[in-house]
């Protein structure tokens, strides 16, 4: 227990440096979540902030390669870790510190919860204006470990797909929040349609409209309709987020979204 509070202590003496810590967060796996969090946080550099991205999955992590960063090695000075900046963003994630890249990790509750803690006490962010934090599927202990600890958290992007089975994980992911009184920035559908490159005409795959039913259930706000574009895939996969990269249908997405995210948490205190 005392070893947990020095950590949460030194957590709490970074976060004073920086303002607006986001949790980018869904119910169900497979959604893109870590997508979005990735580009998010590069369109919010492209906005001019300063950015933070802290991947907590530590069983898939995926952040690292998103961005393309693979040879951005962390460093250490004066017992502090020392965040490689990739696209302008500092980056954290437990794949910075295994030998391979299919190195399982076999942890249970107290071990994560270590590791989170240490990523955000014992790493040198610095002043930033957002720290996002990528969060693995589900309601388990990395959340809970952020919600539990981290007071000054701003709030959670919820990211959804159109699909049923979606939407029926991602209520149990803001039910989750919503028993942690904090905060729901709002919700991101992803790919929620498809724009056929032939005849222009949208196609919606999974669905139609599952972002908004979600959001008209809760009374949230849908900031975000991401199209279905295998150029998303090319890119992620290649390490080049598509908030850079991607066709404009993307980009702009990416870019209004970050825009929005701003203009909401300038209104939670």
């Amino acid at each position: 227990m005392a070893d947990l509070k020095e950590r949460k202590d030194k957590a709490s003496k970074k976060l004073e440096n920086i303002d607006n810590v986001i949790m980018v967060m869904s119910g169900k796996g497979g959604v893109g979540k870590t997508t979005v969090a990735v580009n998010l946080a590069v369109a919010l550099a492209l906005e001019g902030r300063k950015v933070g991205l802290l991947d907590i999955d530590l069983h898939g992590p995926d952040v690292v390669r998103m961005l393309g960063g693979r040879e951005a090695k962390v460093s250490a000075v004066g017992g502090e870790i020392l965040p490689p900046e990739v696209h302008g963003i500092k980056v954290i994630s437990i794949s910075q510190f295994l030998d391979s890249d299919n190195e399982a990790i076999i942890w249970r509750g107290p071990l994560k919860t270590g590791a989170i803690m240490q990523f955000i006490g014992d790493v040198a962010w610095g002043k930033l204006d957002y720290l996002i934090i990528d969060a693995p599927p589900g309601t388990g202990d990395e959340p809970l470990t952020v919600f539990q600890n981290v007071e000054k958290i701003k709030g959670s992007l919820i990211v959804t797909s159109p699909s049923v089975v979606s939407q029926d994980d991602v209520e149990r992911a803001i039910n989750f929040v919503k028993k942690m009184d904090k905060q729901i920035i709002g919700i991101v559908e992803n790919m929620s349609y498809f724009i056929c490159p032939n005849c222009k005409t949208k196609h919606y795959i999974f669905g139609e409209n599952g972002g908004k039913s979600l959001a008209e259930k809760y009374n949230l706000e849908l900031l975000a309709q991401i199209p279905l574009d295998s150029t998303v895939r090319e890119n992620m996969d290649a390490g080049k987020p598509v908030a850079y990269f991607g066709t404009p249908e993307v980009t702009n997405v990416y870019v209004n979204l970050a825009k929005r995210v701003i203009e909401k948490v300038e209104t939670i205190s």
